[in-house]
């Protein structure tokens, strides 16, 4: 059979279809972004391109090890925390309270009964009451609105001042030559008994105060409207709750931690500790969490529904804590202590990450953390306030972005490879003072032979006549409801 001719018309359209297609080309379109591709200024490096396909880098891990190693290196070549020194008290500066709304304004007051504001930015003082108070001040806090300014101590008298709306009124330079503005008390509340602390409400217009017994006063009133006590000759310290303003937390001489409600006006809960504790501090985040400052050198974290155990057992001071204050953040917290130094913790880290001392700063009474968390204020017994960063080599300044990327490069670097030997030992050396050094030591040492005397004595004791007590619960002596 013979083989049937081929159409003409679909032979052709074949080949004008095969002739299309070799002509066509495929376009992509390039879409940049010119900031990605362009200098920011003319200081700056031209931008390179990079493939970060893993295959294509076969030693990246190794080149980023050297980068974090690099990293932590340089924060150490370029930890210069201190800032400056706040001079002007005549006595040691014994409470400070910050400016809940303006980040520059911080009031303290001292032993010799001197109250004074302070601008932190330009390190000066803007207003002082050289006669506040008969004695110590034990008691500075500012009202949430930010007008007024509260202050307790040993006279027994509690004292109100207007703060000024705007920094802007003491600027100037007939102001600066001039020197602090000299306030007076707006009201004042006499008693015959003293206080040793006082703090302010975060909803309404009320202040508790901490002396013989926690009392809680409203504005226009010239006695307590709520007075507790429970078993305590007197109460050290006192702080409301920043999420649920009804709730009461102190501190007294009896070794206890106290928990009272307002609404019921009755206690709720009490904890008894081995030692006093000389400061209490709510988690601004966390607001069921709490730190204590304690005498055995410690700081404890509980939360308040479950007081049997801590959350955990902050180390490192080497003589009693007298203040303890939380970061805005909720993630750090600052501890001041009779050994010279100040320390800043993470909320649930046992160890500091950080230890300022000075050669001339003598033991500090009162720590404070700035409303940015980005500083820390110290008052100690050389009659000084000092200004610290709270990343001792964090760069001060405003940062191009190139600058902030390179900074959260390098921290995520450092986070990976915290666990590497040699990056651990280098990030968390710290030079010390011989005396911390020495009495470091010998808390070591101390340490390790009374487990060792728990351990042998576990060994040759019939079984379970020597319970395994955990750090935790070690340092609590009882629960009262």
């Amino acid at each position: 059979l013979a083989a049937a001719p081929a159409r003409p018309h679909a032979t052709s359209f074949r080949a004008q279809l095969r002739d299309v297609r070799a002509l066509t080309m495929k376009v992509k379109a390039i879409s940049r972004s010119q900031r990605e591709h362009t200098r920011e200024t003319s200081a700056d490096i031209d931008p390179l391109q990079r493939n970060y396909d893993p295959a294509l880098h076969p030693f990246e891990r190794a080149r980023e090890y050297t980068r974090a190693l690099n990293a932590v290196k340089l924060d150490k070549v370029f930890a210069k925390p201190f800032l400056g020194a706040l001079a002007g008290h005549t006595d040691s500066p014994t409470c400070m309270a910050r400016h809940p709304k303006h980040l520059a304004l911080i009031a303290s007051g001292s032993a010799d009964g001197e109250i004074r504001l302070w601008d932190v930015v330009n390190q000066r003082c803007i207003a002082c009451c050289s006669n506040a108070h008969r004695g110590f001040v034990r008691g500075v806090t500012m009202s949430r609105d930010g007008k007024s300014l509260f202050t307790c101590g040993d006279d027994g008298s509690i004292k109100q001042f207007r703060l000024p709306r705007d920094l802007d009124d003491f600027e100037g330079e007939d102001v600066i030559s001039r020197g602090p503005t000299a306030i007076d008390p707006v009201n004042a509340v006499d008693t015959l008994r003293g206080f040793l602390g006082i703090d302010h409400s975060w909803r309404d217009r009320r202040f508790v105060t901490a002396g013989s017994a926690v009392e809680v006063w409203n504005y226009d009133q010239d006695r307590p409207e709520m007075r507790f006590e429970w078993g305590s000759s007197s109460v050290t310290s006192v702080r409301f709750n920043p999420a649920e303003p009804d709730l009461i937390l102190s501190t007294g001489t009896d070794r206890s931690v106290a928990l009272f409600d307002i609404r019921s006006e009755a206690p709720v809960r009490k904890l008894v500790m081995n030692m006093q504790s000389n400061d209490v501090a709510w988690n601004p985040m966390e607001a069921f969490n709490f730190t204590m400052a304690s005498e055995d050198q410690n700081c404890y974290t509980f939360d308040m529904r479950k007081l049997d155990r801590a959350l955990c057992v902050h180390k490192d001071h080497v003589s009693a804590v007298m203040s303890v204050d939380y970061s805005p953040t909720g993630k750090e917290f600052v501890t001041g202590s009779y050994d010279q130094t100040i320390r800043i913790f993470g909320n649930m880290s046992g160890h500091s990450r950080e230890i300022y001392h000075g050669r001339r700063m003598q033991r500090v009474l009162c720590a404070r953390f700035t409303q940015d968390a980005r500083f820390v204020i110290s008052g100690s017994d050389d009659m000084n306030l000092r200004i610290w960063k709270a990343r001792a080599s964090e760069s001060l300044g405003v940062k191009t972005a190139r600058e902030r990327r390179a900074e959260n490069y390098s921290e995520k670097l450092k986070d990976r490879f915290r666990h590497m030997p040699e990056i651990r030992r280098i990030d968390r050396h710290r030079q010390l003072p011989k005396s911390i050094h020495k009495a470091r030591k010998l808390k070591d040492v101390m340490s390790k032979a009374k487990k060792r005397r728990e351990s042998n004595r576990r060994q040759h004791s019939a079984p379970g006549s020597v319970p395994n007590v955990s750090e935790r619960k070690r340092h609590i002596v009882r629960q009262v409801e």
